[in-house]
């Protein structure tokens, strides 16, 4: 089957690779159609590795996929408890947790220390024609949901575990750093639970427009100067900052950033993955103003809210408007590098393996 690994950094190649066994006995092969490409997938392309782990043979990369499944094993039971049929489109949990920790047993999967997670070393991705997945992983999507969305619905199920880390509030105001993919869902979702005012700061241009369509109170560049980068802001909250603020950046100063932006006593999420594995950040400001800091790692069984609100009319068409470009498999290369470039207007670049 062709496929697309990567073989060090910025080292994309199509291959052709042995086509995948019958799924096992609890499996499903899955037909992947979409899959999108994540700032993490970013840091792994450009390189070689992320958070400690690092590329040591061909791997395809992607975690966000969703596709048709083609095959089944003799008890493909999805999440649901429903039975998997061929036919049936699917989006994907990348994340297979061991279920047996101590983190699994308190309802932590997403902290087990023994977890497989697809496309990140040493364990294969979707880029590829077809996978082979645990039924258990696979959330069934109607068929209103194209598959550009359903490769959304990992990206927005992150988005929303960072918003329930936040203990958000009605009338609560937050700022967000960085307005990518998961910064413009976090906005939607902070939207939806009755947070505002939102402020945003992005230095893309068009970032900051779709910021502002999507209900942004306001949303700045980052001044080269750092006296005058949060003047805006403090200047729209009389001083005081904001109750909550989101990093999902973390480009180098963005999380001191962040600090600074937020009230005292307030909450600050930590969303953004460092390119080198370090952040590094003034201790002061959190310290004087009591911030609650949290990290927030993947999500936590927001794969099922992530479906419901995919299948809101409304705010389906949202993520649709997300994915601004789209690339066949062999054209990964050049889904990256735009990616990686932030030209011509990406938000959401998805690789279609399928077509």
């Amino acid at each position: 089957m062709r496929a697309v690994q990567l073989f060090g950094p910025k080292d994309l190649r199509s291959v052709e690779l042995p086509d995948v066994p019958p799924p096992g006995l609890s499996d499903v092969t899955v037909r992947v159609e979409a899959v999108g490409v994540c700032g993490s997938d970013l840091h792994m392309w450009e390189t070689g590795g992320i958070g400690g782990r690092q590329v040591t043979s061909p791997l395809c990369l992607g975690h966000e996929f969703a596709g048709t499944v083609v095959e089944v094993g003799k008890t493909p039971m999805a999440e649901s408890g429903t039975k998997l049929e061929i036919g049936q489109r699917v989006a994907v949990d990348p994340a297979i947790p061991c279920g047996h920790c101590e983190n699994c047993r308190e309802g932590n999967p997403t902290l087990c220390p023994t977890h497989v997670f697809m496309g990140v070393p040493p364990d294969p991705g979707a880029l590829c024609e077809r996978m082979n997945v645990p039924a258990e992983n696979c959330f069934v999507m109607p068929d209103a949901i194209s598959p550009g969305v359903g490769s959304l619905l990992e990206t927005l199920g992150v988005a929303i575990h960072a918003v329930d880390l936040g203990k958000t509030a009605v009338a609560h105001s937050a700022v967000i750093f960085g307005a990518g993919p998961v910064g413009l869902l976090i906005l939607s979702l902070l939207r939806l639970a009755g947070v505002f005012p939102i402020y945003v700061f992005e230095p893309v241009a068009e970032r900051r427009a779709k910021a502002m369509e999507l209900g942004a109170a306001d949303a700045w560049p980052v001044p080269d100067d750092p006296a005058q980068a949060l003047q805006p802001l403090l200047a729209a909250t009389r001083g005081r900052g904001c109750d909550i603020g989101f990093e999902v950046a973390d480009a180098g100063r963005s999380v001191d950033l962040t600090f600074a932006a937020t009230r005292s006593g307030g909450r600050v999420v930590l969303v953004g993955i460092p390119p080198l594995d370090r952040t590094e950040f003034g201790h002061a400001t959190p310290r004087r103003k009591g911030l609650t800091v949290r990290f927030a790692r993947r999500m936590k069984h927001t794969y099922p809210r992530a479906l419901a609100l995919a299948e809101r009319p409304g705010y389906a068409a949202m993520l649709q408007d997300l994915v601004t470009h789209q690339f066949t498999l062999a054209e990964s290369p050049a889904a990256f590098e735009l990616a990686a470039s932030y030209r011509d207007g990406v938000i959401k670049a998805v690789v279609n393996p399928s077509q």
